[in-house]
């Protein structure tokens, strides 16, 4: 199989983990792919120009992290990154979704931060910005759930691939004053998927 990814997407970062994790190495060959470029020769590959995409054996074509994700999850016929039944799986999910939510719109932030100084929007920046912060303490509180402390699952693994975008955003600064988050992003950071898969 062959995944297009770019180093910095925390999008593809997220399929990135599960290969490791799951021990898809020898299966999955991960191809960087040239994005937002007028000419690139990966839009030939793929339409839309997105990552992660996903080129099966069978040579269907995947595209979107969270299917690209379960795909590979399922592979060997035991996947371990699904959501639990019953109630227990509509909080997975809204957890999952908290995540996600937060990664977005820090991702909306990462790509304004890469055009020209004199094109970035300063009223998107800041928006990105406190959007970040009230994301961050509302995670300072959800941290504690019983689903962020267990075993990894999608929720933890969205979180972290937002969180660690600090790397890439100067001013995202979401460690003061959330000592809990902090504590729980340190912990999940020495994962060696996640350590292996920093930007």
């Amino acid at each position: 199989m062959k995944l297009y990814v770019t180093q910095t997407s925390p999008f593809a970062r997220m399929i990135r983990i599960i290969v490791l994790e799951k021990g898809l190495g020898d299966r999955v060959e991960i191809i960087p792919a040239q994005t937002r470029k007028s000419d690139s020769p990966y839009y030939a590959i793929n339409p839309s120009g997105r990552v992660p995409y996903l080129i099966r054996e069978d040579g269907k074509t995947l595209e979107e992290s969270q299917l690209i994700c379960r795909y590979l999850d399922h592979l060997d016929g035991q996947p371990v990154f699904d959501h639990p039944s019953g109630d227990a799986g509509w909080e997975s999910r809204r957890l999952e979704a908290l995540a996600r939510s937060m990664m977005d719109g820090l991702s909306v932030w990462v790509r304004e931060l890469k055009r020209p100084v004199d094109d970035q929007s300063a009223t998107i920046i800041e928006h990105e910005r406190q959007r970040g912060i009230r994301m961050s303490d509302m995670w300072e509180t959800e941290i504690d759930n019983p689903l962020m402390q267990g075993p990894l699952n999608m929720a933890q693994i969205t979180l972290i691939c937002a969180l660690q975008l600090e790397l890439q955003i100067p001013g995202f600064q979401w460690r003061s004053g959330r000592p809990k988050l902090t504590q729980w992003a340190d912990r999940i950071g020495e994962r060696a998927a996640v350590e292996q898969t920093l930007p």
